[in-house]
């Protein structure tokens, strides 16, 4: 019995060689295949889901362009987010005084 390391395999045929390159080129078609079709699957759900979105949508979007900012009216000081408690409450800052005008 020979040891099993130093056995040796023929070098492929030019058949088997030919084989294998046609089998790689129709894998890679293939691939490219599905690819475009999973492109095309993944394009029209989002169109439809962008449709979807948009057709319930349409009544906000109408409400905001019929509003108008000018109707609403703001009161008071805000400066930096903070409303100026005397102005709110009505209360006197003058020493002294109960605090209430």
């Amino acid at each position: 019995m020979g040891n099993p390391i130093y056995i040796t395999t023929k070098s492929p045929s030019l058949l088997s060689k030919v084989a294998k390159i046609v089998v790689t080129v129709v894998l890679i078609g293939l691939a490219l295949m599905f690819s475009a079709l999973l492109f095309v699957v993944i394009l029209t759900v989002g169109a439809m889901a962008w449709g979807y979105l948009w057709w319930k949508t349409r009544d906000l979007r109408r409400q905001m362009r019929e509003y108008s900012p000018n109707d609403v009216v703001i009161e008071g000081d805000v400066i930096e987010g903070e409303v100026i408690r005397s102005e709110v409450n009505k209360i006197s800052e003058k020493p002294g005084d109960d605090g209430i005008k």
